[in-house]
């Protein structure tokens, strides 16, 4: 411990010297005289003094077993979010299109031609991508695609293609361990994922 200690410090001290020395050179020109505080040693050697703020410097400690489980679930669940996300922004973008060519249209047959016809395209956009996914990592998809559009699965599934479909693909979804009909609760069981969104808003730009 106390080896870790003085290395620390001598870390510490020679960034802050390097910090000091920069800047130092950079407020110089050719011909300037550069005015500096000054510490005489025991020994009688005069040396360039600066003054920095404070700071924090925190050691190395040890995770505990249930630190370490909490850190590798908090990793898991960030990277599944990463991963969907951008699916899930998707979804809601193309749920829009699709609503807004079916305003007006009564007729069953031209609306469901009209579903058809962007499934088609989001089938070859995204089959692969999607079937790539992790069951954990597609539960976390479902619980983004309902913040996203406020429905879940079962619910947009039941819209688009039908109340026997969307009962069969929650039938699949039950076997696998799964559930077509989650919600997503931003301040209670999903506070986690909201977090994650949140930081992934700020640094890429996301819009709504």
């Amino acid at each position: 411990m106390l080896w870790h200690k003085r290395h620390t410090s001598l870390i510490v001290f020679f960034v802050a010297l390097s910090i000091a020395t920069s800047k130092a050179l950079a407020q110089r020109g050719n011909l300037d005289t550069l005015k500096v505080h000054a510490w005489v040693s025991p020994q009688g050697d005069t040396l360039a003094l600066e003054y920095l703020p404070w700071v924090q410097v925190y050691g190395y400690r040890k995770l505990t077993a249930e630190q370490r489980r909490q850190k590798e679930e908090w990793t898991r669940l960030r990277n599944a979010v990463y991963i969907t996300y951008p699916y899930a922004k998707a979804a809601s973008k193309i749920m829009n299109e699709i609503n807004a060519k079916l305003v007006g249209v009564s007729d069953k047959k031209l609306r469901k031609a009209i579903i058809k016809e962007r499934e088609k395209e989001l089938r070859i956009e995204f089959t692969d991508k999607l079937t790539n996914l992790s069951i954990y990592q597609g539960k976390v998809l479902m619980k983004l695609i309902y913040r996203e559009t406020g429905n879940n699965c079962y619910e947009i599934i039941k819209e688009y293609k039908g109340g026997f479909n969307a009962v069969l693909y929650q039938t699949v979804a039950v076997i696998v361990g799964t559930n077509l009909k989650q919600n997503y609760d931003a301040t209670g069981d999903d506070q986690a994922i909201e977090v994650i969104v949140k930081d992934l808003e700020r640094m890429y730009g996301y819009k709504g």
